[in-house]
Formats: C-alpha cells, structure tokens, sequence
C-alpha cells in the first residue's frame, strides 16, 4: 500500500482532536501527581471540621420529609483533609465533593442516604466500595490508587468514574444490581483484560492507556455505542459480536494493530459495506465509525468476528 493511500484516509481535524485530548489528559495527571509529590507519605491528621464544612456548604433545598431545609451541597477539595468522620451528622447531604484530600477512607459516606452525587478524585484510596446508596447517580474515583472495582452496586448509578487508577481486572460488577449504568470509565489502569463488564444497560465505555490484548467478554453489549481503545496492545480484531448493533464509535489509534494474514481472518464473519474514507463499516453496526492508527495500518476489509 502506497503513502498516498494512507494519506486518503488521513483525518486531520481528528488527529488535532486527538491530539488535543492528549494535552488534556496528561496535563490532568500531571497535576494529580505533582500534588501528591508535595506531600510524604506519612502525614499530620487533618480532619474535617466544623468551620471547614460552614465554607464548604451550599444549596439549601427542602428535606426528604418536606418539613425543614438542610443544605444538600458539600465541597470541601484541596483541603488536605485526612478524615471525613464528621459527615456521619450531616445525613442530608445529596452533592459532595472531597476531591485532591488525602482520604484513604470514605465509609461515612454510607449514612448519607440522599447522595446523588460524589467526586472522591485525587486522594489516597485503595478502594471505591460503598454501602449500596440507593440514589447515587454519579460517582467518580479518578486518579487514587484503587485496586479492584468490588463493592460497587448502586442501583440507580449512571456513570463510574475510575480513571488513572491501578485495576489488574474489573470483578463485582454485578448486571443485576447495576440497572443504570451506562457509562464507565476505566482509562489508565493496568487492565489486562475486558472480562468482568458485562453489563448489557452500557453505552459509553472507555479503556484506553491499559495493557489490553484483545477484546474479550463484551459480546452481550447491544447497548454499546462509544468503545474507546486507545493505547492498549491489541493485536487482533477476535471479540466483536453482531449483538454490538448500536456501535456507533470505536478508537483503535496506536493500538498494536498487526497485520492479518488471511488464516487469521474469523471464520465466522459479516458483510461489510463500503464507508466514507475509505473504511469498512459491519452491517451489523452499520453506523459505526472507526478511528485507526495510519501506520501499522489496520486491515479494515478483513471481516470481524460474531
């Protein structure tokens, strides 16, 4: 295949975008980690205090019982704060921010059972379990040092946020217990493998900058229509299944992408249809865009597997 071939299919607007999200992100770890450089190992207790939480409150709303106003918003970030035990009191919180602390500890969330939302970012976890919260909608875990994604089971939880974490394998996510979840981000983690999310309510699904080899275990997500692959070590296109229909976006740049020779072609393969660029799109998922590494180049007419 010659440079001018490659070139027809060289989306500039994209890769400036790609480029542009790479800034972004490695700027954010960055600031994650020259935050955590500030400081040893070992440090004095802080613990919330009382004059902490009168800076840090907001959003007087009505109670559960509609017969008193309590505020229902908390941020209390980069405050160094070592201990939350003081949340215990204060049962009507719904919005709480504790992010860039230096928590290793968030059980006192467990007696805030309005909480919709948290933002747990940049401190010192090893773990994102939680007793079941039956209105946490949004919960984001970024940037800590979590090993394992067990005790996670909210019903009405939307999106899950574990980025830039230390996950070997995803385990616990139970499909019964998840009903809501449609969005999971696990970039930057040590993911060797896409075992343990099956869960068929997904839509958006990001796994980019781990140590994946292939795609294995998402053959059920029908609802899946973001699957971001970037950065990862995959070297084949096995894993994809017709019950993918609504695929609509899928990452593949600088993964490595080897070549196929035609007995490792799937046997059990789709049609393609010719697409914009050059591409080949699955009839199975007849609206999805493929984003690639140029070189080594992916053989995209090679069929995909059921």
């Amino acid at each position: 295949m010659s440079d001018e071939d490659d070139l027809e299919d060289f989306d500039p607007d994209q890769d400036d975008f790609e480029k542009e999200e790479d800034e972004k992100e490695t700027e954010e770890e960055e600031d994650y980690r020259k935050e955590g450089e500030e400081f040893p190992e070992e440090w004095l207790p802080n613990p919330l205090t009382e004059d902490m939480m009168k800076e840090g409150l907001s959003l007087l709303c009505k109670t559960g019982s509609g017969l008193g106003h309590a505020y229902v918003k908390l941020e209390v970030k980069e405050r160094d704060l070592t201990d939350i035990y003081l949340l215990r009191s204060y049962i009507h919180l719904r919005y709480v921010d504790v992010s860039e602390n230096h928590l290793t500890d968030l059980s006192p969330l467990n007696h805030l059972t309005h909480l919709l939302w948290l933002k747990a970012d940049g401190n010192r976890l090893r773990s994102a379990q939680l007793n079941e919260r039956p209105y946490l909608q949004t919960a984001s875990f970024a940037y800590n040092q979590i090993t394992d994604t067990e005790g996670i089971s909210h019903p009405r939880l939307g999106s899950l946020n574990l980025k830039g974490n230390s996950i070997r394998m995803v385990t616990g996510l139970d499909p019964q217990k998840l009903i809501s979840l449609h969005t999971v981000e696990l970039r930057g983690n040590q993911l060797e493998s896409t075992l343990g999310i099956n869960l068929p309510k997904l839509k958006n699904l990001y796994l980019a900058q781990n140590l994946l080899k292939k795609v294995e275990g998402l053959e059920n997500l029908s609802n899946l229509t973001t699957l971001h692959l970037r950065d990862n070590q995959i070297d084949t296109l096995s894993g994809f299944s017709k019950e993918m229909k609504s695929l609509q976006y899928l990452n593949l740049r600088r993964s490595k992408m080897l070549a196929f020779r035609p007995n490792q072609i799937p046997r059990e393969a789709s049609t393609f249809i010719p697409a914009p660029g050059g591409q080949r799109m699955p009839l199975f998922a007849p609206k999805l865009e493929i984003h690639h590494s140029l070189r080594p180049r992916i053989p995209l007419s090679a069929e995909w597997g059921a």
